[in-house]
């Protein structure tokens, strides 16, 4: 089992997004139906999300042009009017001017080695009904910068890797100051990150630059050939903080704001000592998340038995009306290769014939 790949052939985004639109059309259009029944529940009926959506594309338009003209492409290519691909894009946003709950989903461990690549591994948790709406997308922003990045059918990126030794993992917020007027989505940030970011430095820069109306943890990982870097950027509509690798070059990152600033204005409520209990387990397993190999570091994360921290999401309902949490991929970034390493699942169903290494070549 694994996600479906696709290789742009076209250069430019109104090309690149047409193309992307023709050859998916009907994935993306059940991507966008998925998230409609999603905001539905929420009380979102389809006039406030259009607002929103609509509202979320002339942000992304006014700060990053070609990225509101890759939207429209894709909408075009796929025979879908821009708000619907819109609404892709901005589901957290979107979520968050909702009041949904903030659910804790997602665990990233980053080790930086001495003399050697970063090592990392991502839980990318969401609605069981989503299991078909992931796509690992390869595509070249400019001639030469190559980007890899597991995202969703219609969305611009998520976690992703670039050729200029740079990756991402992504996990959701919640902060008091989310929900107001609708800005830019945090996957447009993770995407021209992905465009345009070498160093932690033009991430930042990147980041700082976007007004946002909801949370995210994007954490940046870099190498040069000779060193790694790593830290996680806590945006949220009152700021940007940065969280550093403790001194032993350990960066992990769950569900609740670590900058002591931002965490005066934490949301979450229930899910947050979940999410702090998420952490420690990961702390407790450090040695062996610095393991080679992506396999090894997913069964780091493994914990079922009583007294562990559930990292592996698993639907807990009978019910498909509900939501129903899962683990649908787990991930690795290599930078220095300029590749992701994937398992379709949670890292307890992972074997070693389960990887899938995008692009197979490297």
């Amino acid at each position: 089992m694994t996600f479906p790949e696709f290789v742009s052939a076209r250069s430019g985004p109104a090309e690149r997004g047409r193309e992307f639109g023709v050859r998916w059309s009907t994935e993306i259009a059940a991507a966008h139906t998925g998230y409609m029944t999603l905001f539905e529940t929420l009380g979102g009926g389809t006039a406030r999300v259009r607002a929103l959506s609509e509202e979320a594309l002339a942000q992304t338009t006014a700060w990053a042009p070609p990225l509101g003209a890759e939207i429209r492409a894709i909408a075009a290519g796929a025979g879908l009017e821009p708000w619907r691909i819109a609404s892709v894009n901005a589901r957290t946003e979107i979520l968050a001017a909702l009041n949904a709950p903030v659910r804790s989903e997602c665990s990233t461990a980053v080790v930086l080695p001495d003399g050697a690549p970063p090592r990392t591994v991502q839980t990318w948790d969401w609605h069981d009904v989503m299991r078909d709406v992931p796509v690992v997308w390869a595509y070249e922003p400019r001639p030469g910068h190559r980007v890899r990045t597991f995202t969703e059918f219609g969305a611009l990126a998520k976690v992703g890797v670039n050729g200029a030794g740079l990756g991402v993992h992504f996990n959701i917020l919640g902060h008091a100051s989310d929900g107001g007027a609708t800005g830019v989505p945090v996957h447009m940030i993770a995407r021209r990150v992905l465009d345009e970011a070498a160093t932690l430095e033009d991430a930042e820069r990147i980041a700082r630059s976007a007004r946002t109306s909801a949370s995210t943890a994007i954490t940046v990982v870099t190498y040069d050939g000779r060193r790694g870097r790593a830290a996680t950027l806590e945006i949220c509509p009152d700021g940007v903080g940065v969280v550093p690798p403790d001194r032993d070059g350990v960066l992990l990152h769950t569900n609740h704001f670590e900058d002591p600033g931002l965490a005066a204005g934490e949301a979450g409520g229930d899910e947050l000592p979940g999410s702090r209990a998420r952490l420690g387990h990961l702390r407790s397993r450090t040695r062996a998340l610095t393991a080679p190999t992506p396999r090894e570091r997913a069964d780091a994360l493994i914990g079922h038995a009583p007294g562990d921290a559930p990292v592996c999401a698993h639907p807990t309902s009978a019910d498909p009306s509900r939501p129903r949490w899962e683990t649908l991929a787990t991930i690795s970034l290599d930078v220095d290769a300029g590749a992701l390493d994937i398992h379709k699942g949670g890292p307890c169903l992972a074997t070693q014939a389960s990887w899938r290494r995008y692009p197979r070549d490297v």
